[in-house]
């Protein structure tokens, strides 16, 4: 995954600017191992000996680059979030268009659930719980800017009379919506993301 990290067009300016690490170095793929590992079976039942394992390297050299186990668990996560966000200015930028921009709030998160920016993304959830206070409190700070990005598409459509939901609630709707596309939905299956979006603004009762 992390070659397919370096086709997006955010990356190279992200790395650049420090804020995630180059999918092609020796710790970015430290990172990509670990998130697909924790992502197979789960934060608890990753020793960091499987993860050097899976990079080729010795249990001892991993932490050149980190202090423990749960600093690599924040760094995916974080960065997981931080090139999300990336994404989303990028996809509306310069964009008008309300409704435009908030199909492409959904694809952006659709994306990132469904692999096309790393695994990190649904570890947000499902591993959370085993970072620090302290640790999570550096992911809510991101998460809390992510959350506020949708809101404030959503109340500029609520502003538009394009909606009626409450921002916050709809929100809070269509967050568990799409996160649960991941136990459904399938790229290879009968639909494309492109009809999945559709279908997502559909819901939200938003014209075409």
């Amino acid at each position: 995954m992390h070659g397919a990290l370096n086709q997006l067009p955010e990356v190279p300016v992200l790395v650049a600017d420090g804020v995630i690490t180059d999918p092609e170095s020796a710790k970015g793929r430290l990172l990509a191992a670990s998130a697909s590992l924790f992502k197979q079976k789960g934060f608890a039942r990753t020793t960091v000996r499987d993860i050097a394992a899976e990079v080729g390297i010795l249990s001892g050299s991993i932490f050149h680059h980190f202090p423990n186990k749960e600093s690599i668990l924040l760094a995916v996560m974080s960065e997981a979030i931080s090139l999300a966000l990336a994404r989303m200015h990028k996809a509306v930028e310069g964009e008008q268009d309300v409704v435009k921009k908030f199909r492409a709030l959904v694809r952006c998160e659709l994306e990132a659930i469904h692999g096309f920016t790393g695994v990190g993304f649904t570890l947000l959830s499902s591993e959370w719980r085993y970072l620090s206070e302290t640790s999570q409190k550096e992911v809510l700070k991101l998460r809390d800017e992510y959350e506020s990005f949708h809101r404030n598409v959503y109340a500029e459509a609520k502003a538009q009379g394009l909606i009626k939901v409450e921002p916050f609630f709809l929100r809070h709707f269509l967050r568990g919506a799409l996160a649960e596309t991941g136990h459904w939905f399938h790229l290879d299956g009968n639909y494309s993301l492109d009809e999945l979006v559709e279908q997502v603004c559909l819901t939200a009762a938003l014209p075409k």
